[in-house]
């Protein structure tokens, strides 16, 4: 009975050791945004205790991830690597482009507010991925509004919860 590690020549194990590093370095971040969110004089553990326990596994987890991955990974997947990574974005480029939108979404929003960014966000989202006929426009625009203005409504006037207004 061998313990040999296995190994693969999948180029989508070098995606996913990636994948492993970069929410390595994010969980890292958030741990230190974490140890820095000040204490109540009325709390023992603070506000940031729960966050901190919460990426400190995730950190762990995912160095054991990454361990794992690197002793499995043979030298000829990195060399895939580049040409299945492209393909891949070929293949994938609505994802892509939904995630673009979405990255602009948010940096707008401190500028425009939640209700008249998130109107943009899925008029723009919709449209683009949505069939183009007038009945699906017409549910667009309906959802649209109802999920920027409503939401917006309905935070601040049943819970009072405030989304950003914009600058």
């Amino acid at each position: 009975m061998s313990h040999a590690p296995e190994t693969t020549t999948q180029p989508g194990d070098i995606a996913r050791l990636i994948s492993y590093v970069a929410l390595f370095a994010v969980s890292a971040g958030l741990f230190v945004e974490a140890a820095i969110i000040p204490t109540s004089r009325f709390e023992v553990l603070g506000a940031g205790a729960f966050p901190m326990m919460v990426h400190g596994v995730l950190m762990a987890l995912l160095a054991l991830a990454i361990i794992r991955s690197l002793r499995t990974i043979p030298a000829q997947a990195y060399a895939a690597f580049p040409s299945v990574a492209l393909r891949w974005a070929r293949d994938k480029r609505l994802v892509i482009v939904t995630f673009l939108f979405l990255a602009v979404y948010l940096s707008v929003m401190p500028l425009l507010g939640y209700p008249l960014a998130t109107l943009g966000f899925l008029l723009v989202l919709t449209a683009t991925l949505a069939p183009k006929t007038p009945a699906s426009m017409a549910v667009t625009v309906v959802l649209a509004l109802a999920f920027s203005f409503g939401l917006n409504w309905l935070f601040a006037e049943v819970f009072n919860v405030f989304l950003p207004r914009g600058s």
